[in-house]
């Protein structure tokens, strides 16, 4: 038994593993936040971007599942990670769809083999030089039961958002990942995002996305700003830190 886990933890770390060259010769960027288990917010090259992880889909927050798997990806790019992004496109709410790499290993593909995200089959081609991974990773992750795939009744995260819940009255609870040391377009809606601290009284919009145009007055606009940080809702279009400025 411990010869077979041995084996296991091995072949899942060659198989997320690009050539070193290839990986280390992508543009970088810094971890600034994560939201779900395939959204989150870097810093690149001065400017705050969100992107969409490629090829891979998690389970919703509210979906038995989505907090183990924004935990595992927290876990795994905590703010200040410096990472590489092989960048692949920009969806139609403005994120740019990559794949994540850190120390040459795909995260994208490490969350898919530890059963914290499935393969997002739809836009699989993102990702065509290791498709065959992800799939081979998805298989036995699934056969493990491991994470997502430890419901009895699983529903694909896709069919969730359009309201398809569990027909058994019954499942056990997912079960995290073992701590290890540490789309083309996409239909997935903007993540939500958690303000820095505690505030009451906050625009319907902080609950989706947020445009200027939502918010009655400047000030408004501002302190949602401030209470969020990285700018999620990419209020502060010119960087200079007051955001909604016409209204």
């Amino acid at each position: 038994m411990k010869f077979a886990l041995s084996s296991w933890v091995l072949l899942l770390l060659l198989a997320a593993f690009v050539p070193g060259t290839t990986a280390q010769s992508l543009p970088t960027a810094t971890i600034v936040s994560t939201g779900d288990g395939d959204t989150l917010r870097i810093n690149q090259a001065g400017r705050a971007i969100t992107v969409r992880m490629i090829c891979i889909d998690s389970p919703e927050a509210q979906q038995p599942g989505g907090t183990e798997a924004a935990n595992r990806l927290r876990q795994l790019l905590p703010p200040g990670q410096v990472v590489q992004v092989r960048s692949v496109d920009t969806d139609r709410y403005g994120r740019v769809v990559a794949e994540l790499y850190r120390n040459g290993r795909s995260v994208n593909l490490q969350m898919v083999q530890e059963g914290m995200a499935v393969v997002y089959r739809q836009y699989l081609s993102g990702c065509a030089a290791t498709q065959d991974q992800y799939l081979q990773g998805e298989a036995a992750a699934r056969a493990a039961r491991r994470g997502f795939w430890a419901q009895r009744d699983p529903v694909m995260p896709w069919d969730w958002r359009q309201g398809q819940r569990p027909t058994s009255s019954s499942a056990p609870p997912v079960q995290s990942a073992p701590s290890r040391p540490v789309q083309s377009t996409s239909s997935h809606p903007p993540v939500q995002f958690t303000p820095a601290q505690p505030a009451a009284n906050l625009p319907a919009c902080t609950n989706s996305d947020c445009d200027c145009s939502d918010f009655a007055s400047q000030a408004e606009a501002q302190r949602v700003f401030n209470l969020f940080p990285g700018d999620p809702f990419r209020l502060d279009r010119d960087g200079d830190g007051r955001v909604c400025e016409g209204r």
